[in-house]
């Protein structure tokens, strides 16, 4: 790689502080620091490993090098498993001081704490960790502490970082070989600024330091954690997370508002948007498809906000939601049954009630042979069908020209040839478009829309067909409803925080003015236990489907019959 670093080595040839030996480059690393005009120095002649260092650092070296081979006979396994680690900490610099004057060596306090935190993680790692602290309030407060230690140190470092290293390579290099390179960088500016972290900290500050050059900053850890459904950032200093349904204050905050609106802008350009005064409101997907909303000031009062609906790795199938409780095995098999047999599907819920997820759980149901185009504002549907065509809106451009909406795209997904359209969200006139496909030989087409309840959702797709202005009568746009929609799923996210199916109803056809409805199952509250999770059944009607002769069509009427 081109040389792109130059001037950067360790003072007295000695390992890093905070450990023995520093970070390895890799061979043909790149470096990052940029170069600076003026004399250059020629480069150094291969050298033999380095001597031990002298003065405050040879503390760190020397009783290493005495303690580190018999820590488990100072400190037994079994009883240092089950002390604090700052009994533990004490103990170790009992034993330090006492090798530094029994050989006469000198050091300074910083020299001592690095040697104390260097042989206790040694010594951490060799037990296999300690067990949980007894006192779970003092062990919050202690990683606040080191926590408010780091954020300090970053707010100081990170200037000076940014003046040392060079952009236009960093966007090069992995982010493995990033880390190596900045964590050199990083121990020089801690020592020339006689900031003292131990290893942990400044592990944790290069981490932060990589996620604000290269990710989302604050809000990594939240993205990396697999038990986190759902990212709300309500400003600079609030952000909530989602877990198990359940909402929580998170400790992540952010250093700023343009902190905050520059890690937004950086999510919306990703994929060619933008969010400034002209244009506050906008939604975008993250690189790993998760959903993204961001609105900022003046809408919002308080400072930017984004609300991140994350992507799931796990590709949740009806079966894994029989696992949760979210439906029955019975009603498994009539859902599955449903989507094999080209039924057209509508998924009606609140926000956060898990319609994608149904609508996504159901779509594995569509032969592999099949055309499927799908529709979004922000595409986050995952179908696992080999022939998918994934179609999105696009917003005005800054002259307030070049827009795309849904109902465009419904218009011409239907000269695409498509056996199946998926509509991500039914929002406005494309209601009318879809009524139409599924009305003209695409069976099989799917929708999702916000509403409380199965008639609610029927409702809700009649306001929104006369949104198109072409003032049908009412019996018109119903008796279309009647024909076009052959079932309603309605899912609820319930004060407990899990998801369930509370309807699964079926249009019947027309009776006057007013489309008929029957429910083939439903779901029966009935108290709550202990552990504040709700008590209740999935109920069969016990009805006889009104598609049964479809069923039967595809060989599948009997298997129907059995799941009611």
């Amino acid at each position: 790689m081109a040389m792109a670093v130059m001037g950067f080595g360790r003072k007295g040839g000695g390992p890093p502080a905070g450990g023995p030996a520093g970070p390895l480059r890799p061979a043909g690393a790149r470096p990052i620091v940029a170069q600076r005009p003026g004399p250059q120095l020629s480069a150094p002649e291969p050298q033999s490993p380095p001597a031990p260092p002298r003065g405050d650092t040879a503390c760190l070296w020397r009783v290493h090098s005495a303690l580190a081979p018999m820590l488990l006979d100072l400190f037994p396994p079994d009883s240092a498993r089950k002390r604090r680690r700052g009994d533990l900490s004490e103990q170790m610099e009992g034993h330090i001081r006492e090798v530094m004057r029994r050989d006469g060596i000198a050091g300074d306090e910083n020299a001592v704490r690095d040697t104390i935190t260097v042989l206790l993680n040694e010594l951490v790692g060799q037990l296999g960790g300690l067990q949980p602290e007894a006192d779970p309030e003092r062990a919050g407060r202690a990683a606040a502490a080191a926590r408010g230690t780091v954020s300090a140190a970053k707010d100081r470092v990170q200037p000076l970082l940014m003046e040392r290293i060079d952009a236009s390579v960093i966007a090069e290099m992995s982010r493995g070989e990033l880390a190596e390179q900045v964590s050199e960088v990083i121990s020089e500016i801690l020592v020339g600024e006689k900031i003292n972290l131990n290893q942990a900290e400044q592990r944790d500050l290069v981490t932060l330091l990589l996620n604000d050059m290269l990710g989302l900053g604050p809000l990594e850890p939240l993205l990396n954690d697999d038990s986190v459904s759902e990212v709300m950032v309500n400003g600079p200093k609030t952000v909530f997370a989602e877990r198990k349904g359940k909402i929580e204050l998170t400790d992540v905050t952010f250093r700023d508002e343009q902190h905050l609106l520059n890690i937004a802008q950086r999510i919306v350009s990703a994929v060619g948007r933008r969010v400034d005064e002209s244009s506050p409101i906008c939604d975008a997907r993250l690189l790993d498809g998760s959903r993204v909303n961001v609105i900022i000031p003046p809408l919002a009062i308080d400072g930017t906000t984004i609300t991140i609906r994350k992507f799931s790795k796990s590709k949740l199938t009806l079966e894994k939601m029989v696992d949760f409780g979210s439906l029955t095995p019975k009603m498994c098999r009539l859902l599955n049954i449903a989507g094999r047999v080209r039924l057209n599907i509508i998924i009606s819920g609140g926000t956060g009630s898990g319609k994608t997820t149904m609508l996504n759980a159901i779509s594995r149901n569509i032969d592999p042979d099949e055309r499927v185009v799908t529709i979004e504002d922000a595409a986050e549907l995952q179908l696992q069908q080999p022939h998918v065509v994934r179609l999105e809106t696009r917003p005005a451009n800054l002259e307030g020209n070049g827009s795309v909406n849904m109902r465009d795209l419904v218009k011409n997904a239907l000269r695409m040839r498509p056996d199946r359209i998926i509509l991500g969200e039914v929002r406005g006139p494309e209601a009318f478009d879809l009524l139409a496909a599924m009305n003209t030989g695409h069976d099989g087409s799917f929708g999702t829309l916000h509403a409380n309840r199965p008639r609610e959702a029927l409702t809700r797709l009649e306001n929104m067909i006369n949104m198109a202005g072409l003032n049908l009568p009412p019996k018109a746009i119903r008796q279309q409803i009647a024909d076009a929609v052959n079932m309603v799923i309605q899912i609820s996210r319930m004060r407990d925080g899990k998801r369930r199916i509370t309807h699964i109803s079926e249009i019947v056809g027309m009776e006057g003015d007013v489309i008929t409805m029957q429910d083939l199952y439903l779901y029966k509250y009935d108290g709550e236990n202990e552990d504040g999770t709700l008590k209740g059944d999935h109920v069969s009607t016990g009805l006889r489907p009104a598609f049964y002769d479809r069923a039967e069509y595809y060989g599948l009427g009997r298997a129907l019959m059995e799941c009611m």
